[in-house]
């Protein structure tokens, strides 16, 4: 199939971001798919779909859109879902699961809005085949999504099953691992693994330079916990593609064609390189960086980083050339990782936080021995060993820069699952280094 309209959800503030992923793995021009809110859609075929789930790093689906309609009740739903023809798409042999999303929907109930997709697509079969597919909520071969707006309704077919940033390889994970699709879109917008994105209004150079790893640009993880940003680094760098080691929804659908799909990944593992640049990871928690060398392993860049014990206030910057940070400090459950700037490690207790602060508290409001504040000591510690480089940091305290007295250059919203975040760009410079490394990557 060739006239596929393909969606492509995100987590928010990472569209542009996947806009420019989605125009790099399938070929496609601009005017082929629009940038919406939460996403990416555009008109693609089957093959482009598979392309799609091997090699995005900032998508969580490939979703196919098999209806758009409006919508007045639960009736209209049953309806739509009915005209669907299902049986091209898969066989009642194949378990199926529906999940609804809604967006100032007026029906007081998405479960029954579920139900009654469910009894359409059973119903249907039925009528074509004389067998109803069975429902499995938890280990379903296929998932349809309905999706409810204020006045209209779209179905789509999943082509991705888990979703993409459950790449295959983090088996080994501490409290509160980063998500890879999260990872990967602070790379994004650091401008290491792509050309920097610009939002309206924003100053852009004349013209966009490369990214930072077709560069061979360093890149420093200084709080790596298991590994995430490190090997997401990694992969990017030796080019593998983000899904090569999973399986996919889509090899349970009709259209699916197991030569057809061991040609793309034959053709992924091909276009494989040595290491563009150079990746480190480090972490205060010596099990955290065994969890982190494992992980790397199994994504197959243990030969792309180098992974190192230490505490980010005492770690000297790996290698002779500087480069480019980027910090998921800890918070939250993540606060024994603290190093010296975490109390509980000298065995007094970690400070107290009202639970309803949980998510949000850790390291970001723990002192340091002295009783100074972990990110100003950090702060200190890179204006004096990392003049040159540049430094990208995910907090949810929006007044981070201020506590490190430092001016960020650029800021990023982003979202950490629920939480919302920014992602502040430092440019490190010392008094006897006037310039930081070259501005690569500038506003």
């Amino acid at each position: 199939m060739n006239a596929l309209s393909l969606f492509v959800p995100c987590a928010a503030g990472v569209e542009a971001y996947l806009a420019s992923e989605v125009a790099q793995i399938t070929g496609l021009p601009a005017t082929a798919m629009q940038t919406l809110r939460g996403g990416v859609q555009l008109q693609a075929s089957w093959r482009e779909a598979l392309l799609l789930n091997l090699h995005s790093r900032l998508g969580m689906r490939v979703l196919i859109q098999l209806a758009h309609a409006p919508y007045a009740n639960e009736q209209a739903i049953y309806d739509a879902a009915l005209a669907v023809p299902w049986e091209m798409w898969f066989t009642p042999r194949e378990t199926f699961r529906i999940d609804v999303t809604a967006q100032h929907s007026p029906l007081k109930s998405l479960n029954f809005a579920a139900l009654r997709v469910k009894d359409a697509v059973a119903d249907r079969f039925r009528d074509k085949t004389g067998v109803r597919p069975d429902v499995d909520t938890q280990q379903p071969a296929v998932r349809v999504h309905l999706h409810l707006s204020e006045t209209h309704q779209t179905l789509y077919l999943d082509t991705t099953g888990d979703p993409l940033f459950k790449r295959g390889w983090r088996e080994d994970k501490g409290d509160a691992p980063l998500k890879e699709t999260l990872a990967a879109a602070m790379l994004a917008a650091s401008g290491w693994s792509m050309s920097p994105v610009y939002a309206p209004g924003e100053t852009r150079p004349q013209t966009l330079p490369l990214a930072g790893v077709a560069q061979g640009l360093p890149l420093y993880d200084p709080c790596c916990g298991s590994g995430t940003i490190a090997i997401e680094a990694a992969q990017i760098a030796c080019r593998i593609a983000a899904g090569g080691q999973r399986r996919f929804g889509f090899e349970r659908l009709r259209l699916f064609d197991a030569h057809v799909w061991q040609q793309l990944k034959e053709q992924a593992v091909d276009q494989q390189c040595p290491p563009r640049a150079p990746v480190f990871g480090s972490d205060v928690a010596f099990r955290m960086v065994d969890f982190a060398r494992r992980n790397g392993e199994r994504a197959g860049v243990s030969h792309a980083i180098e992974w190192r014990g230490g505490d980010a206030l005492q770690r000297m910057p790996p290698g002779d050339t500087p480069g480019l940070m980027l910090v998921n400090p800890p918070y939250g459950e993540r606060i024994d990782t603290a190093g010296v700037a975490g109390s509980s490690r000298q065995g007094r207790p970690a400070p107290s936080v009202p639970s309803h602060a949980a998510p949000l508290a850790g390291r970001e409001s723990g002192q340091v021995q002295d009783g100074g504040d972990f990110f100003l000591q950090l702060s200190s510690h890179w204006k004096k060993h990392y003049a040159g480089w540049r430094a990208w940091v995910l907090t949810p305290d929006l007044k981070l820069p201020g506590r490190m007295r430092l001016k960020e250059s650029r800021k990023v919203p982003m979202w950490n699952g629920p939480i919302e975040c920014r992602l502040f760009r430092f440019d490190m410079r010392a008094a006897s280094a006037p310039e930081p490394l070259n501005d690569h990557h500038a506003n």
